[in-house]
């Protein structure tokens, strides 16, 4: 498959795709990059056509049974749709088309779902299919950036492993935020590739504008991996140090302008014809940046959120912190299938790697410099995510997924051509741990498909000593090739390699093959399963989970396992996962719940999930939405024309259902938590003497716990960190107090409204 060596010489940018070299001898790099195209040679037959299935495979997994979760995650769905109806909403995020209040986060990830609800109407579909796309580029983004020093082989690795990561099947087909960060962070990396390659600083300028617009997706985590692509850069740029470090300020400049526009012009804006920014105690973006969404993550002193802080290792209700926290019950089926393996590869393929000092190892030089791009971005972000106190959830590790199977996709393709007793004791290694992990965290399930555990085990054990032993028998006639090279020879890696040789047994190759064969596929079949879990199972609501029930998971505030999206009861045999958001708000078309799906026992959030969560109480509608019925939805469409808002209720989720439902404006009273002081009472008496608001939405509350009305003992029972959404200054118990006392109910089926227009007596 390699070309033979030439005495061409060969550059630092250079290189053929399906090997680690395939030049001779080469000069210093020259203090200019050359300019121009790469000198690559074309990809093998194969690649293009594998590519192409690669993407098609993953856009069929992604979009397969897409529209069963309904509107997902409602709360972000209810700010797409208002989105859609008003560009001022579309441009601040805001909750609803009034611009009562924006969603916590900044609202670039809302923006390619709005369009497309713009041009296509309201649905899941139109909702959730720009975010399987994005999946898909991000598949292909990633082979690209590997394919291009590494080849195609190494390429269709990585892509394939991140496709089948189950937490990244989870989050490209739900609406969070994470799927269009996940997106620019792997171009980002791209293009901070190639610069490393060539210098140009047109390609810094790209990876800066990826930040920036990361910054508008999700704010300060966009950030986690600048510091070790700067290092990287600064270290390993074949450009002068003084040029390295004007590209980095030039890079950062532009990281700054693309995404600080936005916040500019929100903090210039009015505060009185903006709506509030939601997540924030003094309606600043800045703050919540830096606070609710940025060091509030951190050390967990989140004003306004509900739990963190004060547990286990400082990890509060959202799990120990420490090195194995994403190898624990709640995290380890979501991303950790692959992370030994790439934790491996990295450490092993630096040390072999770092040898290459002199002029004639440039192609090894710049294969290490990828090496550290990768690897550095995972150890931010692996570090970050492992000792954080705030609000950590389980989706957040779909940041992990591309820079753990490029790492296994590059580290995987420089052992299989490296010859001698290393690559083979190396590839042996990884098989056989990520054989043994995978037994560990299937046996968490343990009543989920029983068998594939053991099989995986049993396969992967001898597919690593396949490896072994087919490697092992030509070991002392490629140990040659591993004698320290004389200066200008070509060293063992850059001569290409095959198994056919005189020196190495036919039979010993061919199993070689079947052993890397069998050790891929043993190394793919949990994570694929778990894969297949996630996208057969609807999704619903503010916390979810990839693939089945496991013991000793946590999943959310409180201990206890969280439903992780699924609503309590069996769903196709499971007992943990997704609940379509349908279930709630009534998936586009239905005003009401999901056929044949199971509503949340008691009203949102009822009691059966407060036991679930260990706590008294739970958490009412704040992580899922309320089942609207037809009658509830027909009361407050009827007149709703004449009211700036049809209603309004406490808490996001709650307002977002009756929006969906009605695709009628309806006011999120202390934003997401319910702890956002917006509206104050007075302002909200003032909406209401202006006949801006026609009913006020008595309930989410049914759920707490199963009592009605416990807003006024400051939010959803149990949760809160200032009090429980509501809690805070407790301004929505006093809006809900007020309202009770002065205006007329309505009961409509389970659901208790309160006419803002007809006051009692």
């Amino acid at each position: 498959m390699n070309p033979p060596p030439t005495d061409t010489p060969a550059t630092s940018q250079g290189g053929a795709p399906g090997s680690i070299a395939a030049a001779g001898p080469v000069p210093p790099t020259p203090a200019t990059p050359p300019r121009g195209p790469d000198p690559r040679p074309a990809d093998p037959r194969w690649g293009r056509p594998a590519l192409l299935a690669l993407l098609l495979v993953t856009a069929v997994l992604y979009l397969w049974s897409l529209s069963a979760s309904g509107y997902a995650n409602q709360f972000y769905s209810a700010a797409v749709q208002a989105g859609s109806e008003s560009w001022k909403a579309f441009f601040f995020g805001s909750s609803d088309a009034a611009n009562s209040i924006t969603v916590d986060k900044p609202p670039a990830a809302l923006w390619p779902m709005a369009l497309s609800v713009r041009l296509f109407g309201l649905s899941s579909w139109a909702i959730l299919v720009p975010e399987a796309l994005m999946g898909v580029a991000t598949v292909g983004v990633l082979y690209a950036a590997v394919r291009r020093r590494f080849g195609a082989g190494a390429g269709l690795l990585a892509g394939g492993a991140l496709a089948v990561t189950p937490v990244a099947a989870l989050m490209f087909r739900f609406n969070n935020p994470d799927a269009l960060l996940c997106l620019l962070m792997v171009c980002a990396v791209a293009a901070v590739m190639r610069a490393l390659a060539d210098g140009r600083t047109k390609w810094l300028v790209l990876a800066g504008v990826c930040f920036g617009l990361g910054f508008l997706t999700k704010t300060l985590q966009a950030w986690l991996i600048l510091p070790a692509l700067a290092v990287v850069y600064a270290c390993c740029a074949p450009v002068a140090l003084r040029k390295r470090f004007g590209q980095l300020l030039l890079a950062g400049l532009t990281m700054v302008v693309s995404g600080g526009w936005w916040v500019a012009i929100v903090e210039l804006w009015p505060a009185s014809s903006r709506p509030y920014i939601g997540g924030s105690q003094h309606n600043s973006f800045l703050e919540l940046t830096f606070g609710y969404n940025g060091l509030g993550r951190i050390n967990g002193n989140e004003t306004g959120s509900v739990g963190g802080g004060g547990g286990r290792r400082g990890g509060g209700g959202w799990g120990e912190t420490g090195l194995t926290r994403l190898f624990s019950a709640d995290m380890g089926g979501q991303i950790s299938w692959l992370l030994p393996a790439a934790l491996i590869l990295l450490v092993v393929a630096v040390v072999v790697l770092w040898r290459a000092r002199r002029a004639v190892a440039a192609e090894q030089a710049a294969q290490r410099a990828e090496f550290l791009v990768w690897g550095g971005a995972l150890l931010m972000t692996f570090t970050t995510f492992s000792f954080m106190s705030g609000i950590f959830h389980q989706y957040y590790n779909i940041a992990l997924a591309p820079y753990v199977a490029a790492l296994v996709g590059m580290g995987a393709t420089l052992m299989w051509r490296r010859a001698g007793r290393l690559g083979a004791s190396v590839l042996a290694v990884t098989v056989a741990v990520t054989a043994a992990w995978s037994y560990v965290l299937l046996n968490r399930s343990p009543e989920w498909l029983p068998w594939l555990r053991w099989t995986v085990l049993v396969l992967g054990l001898l597919a690593a000593l396949g490896l072994l032993l087919s490697l092992w028998t030509g070991a002392p006639a490629r140990e040659q090739h591993e004698a320290p090279a004389e200066d200008g020879a070509p060293t063992a890696s850059q001569e290409p390699t095959r198994p056919h040789t005189p020196q190495v047994p036919r039979v010993a190759g061919r199993l070689a093959v079947i052993a890397a064969g069998v050790g891929l596929a043993t190394s793919l079949a949990g994570p694929v399963a778990y894969t297949l879990d996630t996208v057969n199972t609807p999704k619903g609501g503010s916390i979810i989970t990839a693939g089945p029930s496991v013991q000793g998971g946590m999943g959310g505030p409180g201990g206890g396992r969280f439903p992780g999206g699924r609503m309590p009861g069996k769903w196709r045999g499971h007992t943990n996962g997704g609940t379509p958001a349908g279930a709630f708000g009534g998936a586009p078309g239905t005003g009401g719940g999901q056929a044949g799906r199971p509503a949340f026992p008691g009203g949102p959030g009822g009691a059966a999930f407060g036991k679930r969560a260990g706590r008294t109480g739970g958490m009412g509608g704040l992580l899922n939405g309320s089942k609207v019925s037809a009658k509830a939805k027909a009361l407050l469409e009827k007149d709703a024309a004449d009211y700036t808002w049809a209603a309004a209720a406490i808490g996001s989720q709650n307002a977002a259902s009756y929006q969906l439902a009605t695709q009628k404006p309806v006011m999120a009273i202390g934003g997401f938590n319910g702890s956002d002081p917006s509206p104050t009472l007075g302002q909200f008496k003032k909406y209401v003497a202006d006949g801006k608001i026609h009913y006020f939405l008595a309930g989410g509350r049914e759920g707490a716990g199963g009592r009605e009305g416990s807003a006024r003992a400051g939010g959803f029972g149990g949760f809160g960190g200032r009090g429980g959404p509501g809690g805070g200054s407790g301004g929505s118990s006093k809006i809900t107090s007020w309202v009770e006392k002065n205006f007329t109910k309505v009961t409509v089926g389970s659901a208790t409204f309160y006419d803002l227009t007809a006051r009692k007596g």
